[in-house]
C-alpha cells in the first residue's frame, strides 16, 4: 500500500451530464469482478448505471480538479443504501475511498439512520467496508449484502 499523501480531492454534487463518466468509470472498475464471476457484459454494466443514476443523491469525486468518482447515498425505508462508489483505478489505495466512506458514515450517524450496500462477492472492497464496521447481513452466489448500523 502506497505511504505517500493522497492527493487533494474534493466532493460536489452530481449533474445530470455527469451520467456518462460514471458510467464509463463503473465498467472499467467492475470488469474484474464480473469477469471474475461470468457476469461481464459490455452494454449492462453501463446501462445498469444509466437506469438507476439518481444525481440528486449522488456525489462526485474529483481530485486535481478532475473526475477521480462518485458515490451515492439513497435513502430508503430501512436506512440509506450507499451505491455507485467507484474510484478511479489510479487513486485507489490512497486513501480517498476511505476518507469519502468515513465522511458519508460521519453524516448517518449524525442522522442515526444504518446504511446497506452489497459488494459482488469476492471483490476487494468488501474489506474496505468491513474495516469501516460493515457485517454481512446476507448473501447469495453473487451479492454479499453489508449493513452498518450508526455508532454513537
Amino acid at each position: 500500500m502506497p505511504t505517500s499523501t493522497p492527493p487533494h480531492w474534493t466532493l460536489r454534487q452530481s449533474l445530470p451530464q455527469d451520467v456518462e463518466a460514471i458510467a464509463e468509470l463503473r465498467a472499467e472498475v467492475m470488469r474484474p469482478d464480473l469477469e471474475r464471476l461470468g457476469r461481464y457484459d459490455e452494454h449492462r454494466v453501463r446501462q445498469r448505471l444509466r437506469d438507476a443514476y439518481a444525481p440528486e443523491h449522488t456525489s462526485v469525486i474529483e481530485a486535481a480538479d478532475s473526475f477521480a468518482g462518485c458515490v451515492a447515498l439513497r435513502p430508503a425505508e430501512d436506512g440509506w443504501w450507499l451505491e455507485h462508489f467507484y474510484l478511479s483505478p489510479a487513486l485507489q489505495g490512497r486513501g480517498i475511498g476511505s476518507a469519502v466512506l468515513r465522511g458519508a458514515l460521519d453524516r448517518a450517524d449524525a442522522e442515526r439512520i444504518p446504511v446497506r450496500l452489497d459488494v459482488l462477492q469476492g471483490s476487494p472492497a468488501r474489506r474496505l467496508y468491513e474495516r469501516h464496521g460493515f457485517t454481512l447481513e446476507r448473501e447469495d452466489t453473487v451479492d454479499v449484502f453489508l449493513v452498518r448500523n450508526p455508532t454513537p
